[in-house]
């Protein structure tokens, strides 16, 4: 499957620009996951990072791909292989497109993967926010290993 670019090769991202308010629902989608449970397929690290895009931007609905198709971490990569994706980093990159050259680069409100096990998250300046089991998790930008312009 892929969805990272279109037939002219530009990143279907860049097709949608931020919303106004975009800083105040980047804030709220924070505030309220530190609230709600982890759920796998329902409120995990990719369902909150691209939610949150999708929040951001009022782009494609990505995250409907695999919402609510599985229950524990070995369905996430049943779901994930289905999908012909090998990875988080392979998803990111057909989803996303190319990664920034560096996570340095990454600015608020933009997709990042992390190193630490986060998985998915959001840049949310020298930090970055994702879900893990234990909840929400922040990490220093500099742990994660790409970031997406969003």
């Amino acid at each position: 499957m892929s969805l990272g670019t279109d037939s002219a090769g530009t990143d279907p991202m860049a097709r949608h620009p931020r919303l106004p308010g975009w800083e105040r629902r980047l804030l709220g989608a924070v505030a309220a996951a530190r609230d709600r449970p982890f759920r796998w397929g329902q409120h995990d690290c990719a369902t909150f990072a691209f939610d949150l895009r999708w929040d951001l931007t009022g782009g494609d609905d990505v995250a409907s791909l695999w919402r609510g198709r599985y229950r524990t971490a070995q369905g996430a990569v049943r779901v994930m292989r289905r999908l012909g994706w090998s990875s988080l980093q392979a998803a990111g990159c057909d989803l996303l497109g190319d990664p920034l050259p560096s996570v340095h680069l990454a600015q608020r409100g933009d997709l990042v993967l992390a190193d630490t096990g986060l998985g998915f998250g959001v840049c949310l300046g020298a930090r970055a926010a994702g879900l893990a089991p234990e909840g929400l998790v922040l990490v220093q930008l500099s742990s994660c290993a790409l970031a997406w312009r969003v």
